[in-house]
């Protein structure tokens, strides 16, 4: 683990970062909305805070974090399809030893609701005895997924609970900043339970570097205050350093192993033998896992014949540079005379990271292990 913590700070401040200028985004509507949330939580019974479980830490609101830890709350670390599920159980070992409430989660599966509702219950307990009437917030910073959560929250509550009052959908979008308001649902009666949706809010100043490519990296800060390529290069520089490729390229020797047919002689093992059930099959699915094969496959390719030392930040950025060269050709981007800009890959690369086809990641490191 120390290993990877080296890696996420080497790689934040490596040459690409450094005419960047700091990561912050605190536009006009979340200044307003960190009030309104303030305000709130004053009146609130209990608080669901999300954040990424790839991002445990740096996906927490640090100006918020003294009013949450006076209140009643649950951490729900949402996306845990997306995470190293074995690291994700250290992550809940360490936050139980904190005496934190603390679930992992994936904000479109029932029995993860179901988990969750079961806790909201159990910390509601004795409130409920007191109040004919509860209220739950739900904060966390943008696109960590709390609309999705709060539409499955209704989805199970209304078939759990009798409520008659007509449910609203919250707003869902792959954009951090689609919630924009605060609005209230009513998830049980008897006693009467709300849950306030918020907006996603971030710190005023994002407080380091490292925090600011990683959120940008998860799709918590717009891709346009950090530029595309300049996340896809802070992407490729970690995995280089902590040297996935060379991981990918044990898993696609046993994947062409496997994907060897006995009975056809024409492109035995190769690569044509999974374009061929592509075209046969007519399938998007199958497009999309021969694209990450081959992004896998060019990634160890140019890793394992880069003769430079990595130990030397200008020779791992050329070896990024040299990478985001071999995938335009895999994602077929035209090659246009002048144009030396990586914007369209880095842009697809980016597309196949957070949607967790590259593989499960968590970039925090346990804090007793830094």
């Amino acid at each position: 683990m120390r290993g990877l913590t080296r890696a996420g700070k080497r790689a934040s401040e490596m040459a690409f970062n450094a005419g960047g200028g700091a990561i912050n985004w605190f536009p006009g509507h979340m200044a307003a909305a960190s009030r309104a949330i303030r305000d709130r939580l004053k009146l609130a019974d209990l608080v669901i805070e999300v954040r990424d479980a790839r991002i445990p830490l740096s996906s927490a609101n640090e100006d918020l974090q003294p009013v949450l830890s006076a209140k009643r709350r649950i951490l729900a670390l949402n996306k845990k399809d997306l995470a190293n599920p074995n690291i994700m159980n250290m992550w809940l070992d360490h936050f139980q030893s904190c005496k934190q409430d603390c679930i992992s989660l994936n904000a479109h599966s029932s029995n993860s609701i179901n988990q969750l509702l079961g806790l909201v219950e159990l910390k509601l307990r004795e409130a409920i005895l007191k109040e004919p009437t509860l209220l739950v917030m739900v904060v966390g910073v943008p696109n960590v997924g709390k609309s999705a959560l709060i539409n499955s929250i209704h989805r199970i509550a209304n078939s759990r609970f009798p409520v008659n009052d007509k449910m609203k959908r919250a707003r869902v979008g792959p954009l951090p900043g689609v919630t924009q308001d605060i609005a209230g649902y009513k998830i049980a009666s008897q006693p009467s339970i709300y849950v306030l949706d918020t907006p996603g809010v971030l710190v005023p100043s994002i407080p380091d570097m490292e925090t600011g490519l990683k959120l940008a990296l998860t799709g918590a800060v717009k891709d346009s205050v950090v530029g595309e390529e300049r996340i896809a290069k802070y992407l490729l520089s970690l995995l280089n350093i902590r040297k996935t490729p060379l991981h990918w390229e044990r898993l696609l020797h046993r994947r062409e192993e496997f994907d060897e047919d006995p009975d056809d002689s024409c492109e035995k093992g190769s690569r044509g033998s999974v374009r061929r059930r592509q075209r046969f099959n007519n399938s998007d699915a199958l497009y999309v896992q021969d694209l990450v094969i081959e992004v896998q496959r060019t990634l160890c390719s140019t890793a394992m014949e880069f003769t430079g030392n990595l130990d030397e930040d200008n020779e791992l950025e050329s070896l990024i540079d040299s990478q985001l060269v071999a995938l335009r050709k895999v994602f077929r981007i035209p090659h246009k005379p002048l144009d030396e800009s990586h914007g369209p890959a880095s842009k697809k690369l980016l597309t196949l990271f957070r949607s967790g086809k590259l593989g499960p990641f968590i970039l925090d490191d346990l804090p007793d292990q830094q």
